[in-house]
């Protein structure tokens, strides 16, 4: 029997996908365990297991019993990051939504710089001001982040970086396809939402394997830039003007 979702007795529910991120998985829960200690608003984080293959979903189950305010989601099979994202999103009841990726290359102490512009912007997502990566993930990425710049006109520097935070409310409206990840500001700006970039600091990977390589961290992001450019042009939105009956929500 499935229990009440108790995500929405917080302020604050941090979602994290994983992969095959057996090796990091309880140095991630130690640090998401720490920072919830001390957190400036009441947290708690949603592992969603994107149909691991390792024993990751196993030590996920065991650490959401090790720890308080830990709650997890797992697929039948690898779906993606967006679907991932996406299956998150749609379980959480918290008014604020984070989200941060499982190799704790971004850490998540770096919420409470993002936390206090919560309020006065839709989307606030952190810029890795230095890069702890290989040469060729820097530049492969640095080319995909301004090819979407160019197709999306969003703005944003580092669309790739995983520590955002999202009003819930929001965040439920985003239009989804496969790809969507890579597109969070620009499609956070379709719905007339504010976007808000702050610096945030990042480490070396220290445990696992990235899942993406040069090739399809370019092609992915080359394919789903036209995915994005068709949807935009057929994105639905309507204002009401007036009437006697109350949304449902």
């Amino acid at each position: 029997m499935k229990k009440m979702n108790q995500t929405r007795t917080y302020d604050f529910c941090i979602i994290v996908p994983i992969y095959n991120e057996a090796d990091n998985i309880d140095r991630l829960a130690g640090a998401l365990h720490n920072y919830i200690g001390h957190a400036s608003v009441r947290t708690c984080v949603l592992y969603v297991d994107d149909g691991s293959i390792d024993n990751g979903l196993q030590k996920i189950m065991e650490v959401c019993k090790r720890y308080p305010h830990a709650f997890y989601l797992g697929f039948e099979k690898n779906l993606g990051l967006s679907m991932a994202l996406k299956a998150g999103i749609d379980y959480v009841a918290s008014p604020y939504t984070g989200y941060m990726d499982a190799d704790l290359q971004t850490t998540p102490e770096d919420f409470e710089v993002l936390l206090p512009y919560r309020d006065d912007y839709e989307l606030v997502t952190g810029i890795r001001t230095v890069r702890n990566d290989s040469l060729g993930k820097r530049l492969s990425s640095k080319i995909a982040n301004s090819f979407r710049r160019i197709f999306t006109h969003d703005g944003v520097k580092d669309t790739g970086c995983p520590l955002k935070i999202i009003q819930s409310g929001a965040a439920k409206n985003i239009p989804f396809f496969n790809g969507m990840h890579r597109f969070l500001p620009a499609l956070i700006q379709l719905q007339k939402g504010k976007v808000k970039q702050i610096p945030v600091r990042h480490y070396k990977r220290l445990a696992g394997q990235s899942k993406f390589n040069t090739w399809n961290r370019l092609k992915g992001p080359f394919i789903d830039c036209f995915a994005y450019r068709w949807m935009k042009k057929r994105y639905i939105q309507y204002t009401i003007k007036t009437g006697n009956i109350e949304e449902v929500k």
